[in-house]
This record gives C-alpha cells, sequence and structure tokens, in this order.
C-alpha cells in the first residue's frame, strides 16, 4: 500500500519540477524596464526584497540582462544586470520587465 501512493506521488512531483524549469530558463535574456508609474523609477536593490537597499533607480526602457529569477513571497524578483554598465548588478521585480 505504501508504494502505491509513493509512486504517484513522486511522480507528481518530479513532472511539476520539470514544467517549472524550462519556464524558468525561458525567462533570461534581454528585457527593459517598462510600466513604471510617470516620474517614478523601478528601484534596483541589493537583494530579492523590499528590505534590501536600493542601489539605483531605473527609468522605463533601461535594457537590462536577466540573469536568474526566484519568487519571495508574492513576488518574483529577477538578479539583473544592466546591458550598458554590467558591473551593475542587483534585484527587480519582475512584475516591471518586458522581453526585447
Amino acid at each position: 500500500m505504501r508504494g502505491a501512493i509513493f509512486i504517484p506521488i513522486t511522480a507528481f512531483f518530479l513532472c511539476n519540477m520539470v514544467v517549472v524549469e524550462p519556464a524558468a530558463a525561458a525567462s533570461l535574456g534581454r528585457y527593459e524596464v517598462f510600466g513604471v508609474e510617470d516620474g517614478d523609477m523601478l528601484k534596483l536593490r541589493a537583494g530579492p526584497g523590499i528590505g534590501f537597499n536600493v542601489i539605483v533607480g531605473l527609468p522605463n526602457g533601461t535594457a537590462l540582462q536577466v540573469h536568474n529569477c526566484e519568487q519571495t513571497g508574492g513576488t518574483r524578483w529577477c538578479r539583473v544586470s544592466l546591458q550598458r554598465a554590467r558591473g551593475l548588478k542587483g534585484y527587480v521585480s519582475w512584475a516591471y520587465l518586458r522581453k526585447i
């Protein structure tokens, strides 16, 4: 009986892992800041969350390279670097990125 329950549960988790990984990999690449309100900027933070220090503000249209993303609480945070200043790295909210 134990084996009959264990196999379907294992298969469920393995299938979900396979589905999640390609979606995360597909999100990598070149993006731009998009959807920030006029007069505001997207905050590039030192870590994945609002509790981390702000490094710099990024206006709409700023080109970024997305390296990876992770879910923290209800927000998906992406580790990025600026296209024009690759040494400047940090985290931004996925909600304000658009593929270019």
